[in-house]
């Protein structure tokens, strides 16, 4: 017999074993819902899977009667709209600062103590200096994403080229090459896959800031929705929201996931 350590799921079991913790939270809450409403029908904290059903409908597949949009899907589009940019830049600039604080010593010794000093800044604390700065369009929502992840990204990456084996950097100068063709094709390649990792990790950070910038200045998005009806104790809209929410940062993270094992499978040990 296997010891526990050594035994592994096959992949029916992987699924089966990811989704249980799924089906019990979902049996959980269906036995509490029955147990409020038997109380009171009118509970909204844990409404029935009924009151999900039409508020899904209302919100999805009914447009508004105040604006004639699909509220959803508006939602999803200007956070999503919101989230990429965030990230995107996010990303370019951790790539640029991370190669150049992990590779070339002089540059680190100057940045490097600013981008720690900026990683232990609350970006939360900044949401009302960014309201104040840039006012409550589209940049504030954007620059607090930035703020946010920016640092960490900056400071993984430098870490991962730091990590780039010295023997590589020089056999590369004994051939001849100068410092910026040892960073694009030593650094930058080794670094990329890393990029993908760390701004997966990031993902989860990167929403919490949307939301809370959309909760406070914005007229759209999915955290804007949220605390919207929050004063109506509209759970049966806030769930789904948050549902949808996390089922969006999943995909995100799952394709993000994949793409790095097809373009880097150095990287991930596979074939």
């Amino acid at each position: 017999m296997k010891k526990l350590i050594n035994r592994e799921a096959g992949p029916v079991g992987r699924w089966a074993l990811g989704l249980l913790p799924f089906v019990v939270l979902v049996v959980l809450y269906l036995v509490a819902s029955d147990a409020r409403l038997a109380v009171n029908p009118n509970d909204k904290l844990l409404p029935d899977m009924a009151s999900f059903v039409d508020a899904i409908q209302r919100m999805a597949f009914e447009p508004s009667k105040r604006t004639g949009e699909y509220l959803l899907w508006q939602d999803t589009l200007a956070s999503l709209g919101r989230l990429a940019l965030g990230v995107v830049i996010s990303a370019g600039i951790g790539l640029v600062v991370g190669i150049a604080t992990g590779a070339l010593p002089l540059f680190r010794a100057g940045i490097s103590p600013l981008v720690t000093g900026l990683s232990l800044v609350p970006p939360l604390a900044v949401l009302p200096i960014l309201f104040i700065v840039f006012g409550l369009g589209e940049l504030a929502k954007v620059m607090l994403i930035i703020i946010g992840i920016t640092p960490f990204l900056i400071r993984d990456l430098q870490q991962r080229a730091e990590e780039v084996p010295t023997e590589q950097i020089i056999k590369m100068q004994t051939l001849g090459a100068n410092t910026w063709q040892i960073i694009a094709r030593l650094i930058w390649p080794q670094v990329m896959p890393r990029l993908i990792s760390a701004v997966r990790l990031s993902l989860g950070s990167a929403w919490l800031f949307l939301i809370a910038a959309e909760a406070i200045a914005a007229t759209e998005g999915l955290g804007y929705r949220i605390f919207l009806v929050r004063r109506y104790l509209a759970m049966d809209v806030i769930l789904p929201y948050v549902a949808w929410i996390t089922f969006l940062a999943f995909a995100i993270d799952f394709a993000l996931k994949r793409y790095s094992q097809w373009r880097y499978p150095w990287f991930h040990g596979t074939q």
